[in-house]
């Protein structure tokens, strides 16, 4: 069982979309896949269970010490299990901070995770102080980071390596960072721009060996599937962001 996490200091990068797409990709191939929604905003659980259906067990059970991932995963689809997000996720987070040992909160959770499960993918807050963010990067064997192509989303970029160099000394010694990779980017409009932020980003001293192959074509057929709870194989299959995906999936697979 591998633990990804996707995550961002910054807002509006596509972390939740690209955990749910690469979630959805990932069970299209026959893997077991469990989504953890770690964000208080609730986006995947919004995106994958009806209204009527979030009364289930949710993550804040789990911070309560009440049941375990395992016990609160929810199936939302063939092959795919969700962890939801409750409203009173914002309030639980704040009490989590309090304890001493919340950083290892989520490695704890996931001990009597099914021995079948192959993936579990944390989606986390874009807050830089984030308890559960801080949790979900301690349990992780890989973090995944998506940004915007430009220039005020590299600002955050550096905060958070540093945070994962710190969980790395005093926590988590195995966490590596799985990649890099670049979200909303379009290949026509403003493409000067996006195409040379992100040359610069793949010659960067540090972060450029980290830079992925794949970007994320920005397309509609993503915020359009979600409302809907389909995936991009039920409601756009033959959209560019499901191809992109698809290859930013396979890249994913080689780290």
């Amino acid at each position: 069982m591998q633990i990804l996490t996707f995550t961002n200091q910054k807002g509006g990068t596509g972390k939740s979309s690209s955990a749910w797409a690469v979630a959805h990709c990932l069970a299209n191939r026959g893997k077991h896949v469990v989504l953890v929604d770690a964000d208080p905003q609730r986006n995947l659980t919004q995106s994958l269970l009806a209204l009527d259906a979030q009364q289930s067990l949710t993550l804040t059970d789990v911070i309560e010490g009440t049941y375990t991932l395992g016990q609160a995963m929810t199936s939302v689809a063939n092959n795919l299990w969700l962890v939801p997000a409750a409203k009173s996720l914002a309030a639980a987070e704040k009490i989590l901070g309090t304890d001493a040992m919340y950083a290892l909160i989520f490695r704890n959770a996931l001990r009597d995770m099914d021995s079948h499960i192959d993936y579990v993918i944390f989606d986390t807050s874009p807050s830089p102080n984030s308890p559960l963010a801080m949790a979900a990067i301690t349990a992780s064997d890989l973090i995944f980071i998506p940004t915007s192509p430009e220039y005020f989303a590299y600002n955050g970029l550096e905060n958070l390596l540093d945070l994962v160099k710190r969980i790395q000394k005093n926590l988590t010694p195995t966490l590596r960072i799985g990649g890099i990779f670049f979200t909303k980017y379009s290949p026509t409009y403003r493409r000067s721009l996006h195409h040379s932020f992100v040359n610069m980003m793949k010659e960067h001293p540090e972060l450029g060996a980290l830079v992925l192959q794949t970007s994320i074509r920005e397309n509609v057929a993503v915020a359009e599937a979600q409302v809907n709870q389909q995936s991009l194989y039920q409601w756009a299959p033959g959209a560019t962001a499901l191809q992109d995906y698809e290859a930013l999936t396979d890249e994913i697979l080689t780290r």
